[in-house]
């Protein structure tokens, strides 16, 4: 059974912490506050700890927190416990200034992307940019009148994307492989679009769909 360590406490990380366990997988769900997730692991019986502990306990990793908090997330779990690890990058470039008619604010440009930021940073973490284009009411067994959800990943190491591209085949995804980190430039962007209908119209349950003739 692979081990799964989620860096982070909010809505993301909690999702996708339910969704490993349904799936079969061994899961401890880190905080910065170790003692934070204290009800949330006695409601679903997934233990939690700190960000270090979650990332010494997974084999595999999801890093599920603000986009701007991510470095420091990462550095809080020690660069030795990410190293060599697959590590699901669920982040968004997301600036705290509010969004103007329903289209978010970015803190990178267009030839830039947080997970190419956070790859040079930890260089031998294998990053894999996954979840990030969906809300997390659909992360997990999306059920959408049109068929299966196209997840755009991207990463510089294959064995890496071909790892979350099972996890995310088993949690009901068409998964599309975009290539290398620097795909991350046009992955990212994709929630300010996904996210445009929910703000000007109270609409969260859609997803893309790559169609292919």
């Amino acid at each position: 059974m692979v081990r799964v360590g989620v860096i982070g406490s909010g809505d993301v990380g909690r999702v996708l912490a339910r969704g490993f366990k349904q799936h079969g997988y061994d899961v401890l769900i880190g905080s910065r506050d170790g003692g934070k997730l204290t009800e949330f692991s006695q409601e679903t019986g997934i233990p939690s700890g700190t960000f270090a502990e979650a990332a010494a306990f997974g084999e595999l990793l999801v890093l599920a927190v603000k986009g701007s908090a991510a470095a420091n997330a990462l550095r809080e779990a020690g660069g030795t416990q990410v190293a060599g690890k697959v590590v699901v990058d669920t982040t968004n470039p997301i600036a705290d200034a509010p969004p103007e008619d329903g289209v978010l604010r970015y803190f990178t440009g267009p030839n830039d992307s947080l997970m190419e930021q956070l790859q040079s940073a930890f260089p031998t973490a294998r990053f894999v940019k996954a979840f990030n284009c969906v809300g997390n009411a659909l992360m997990v067994n999306p059920s959408l009148g049109g068929g299966k959800p196209s997840m755009f990943i991207c990463g510089n190491d294959g064995e890496a994307k071909a790892a979350v591209a099972r996890v995310l085949e088993q949690f009901g995804h068409d998964v599309c492989d975009m290539g290398s980190a620097k795909a991350a430039r046009a992955i990212e962007p994709l929630c300010m679009l996904w996210c445009i209908p929910g703000f000007q119209h109270n609409d969260w349950r859609h997803a893309f769909a790559m169609l292919r003739g």
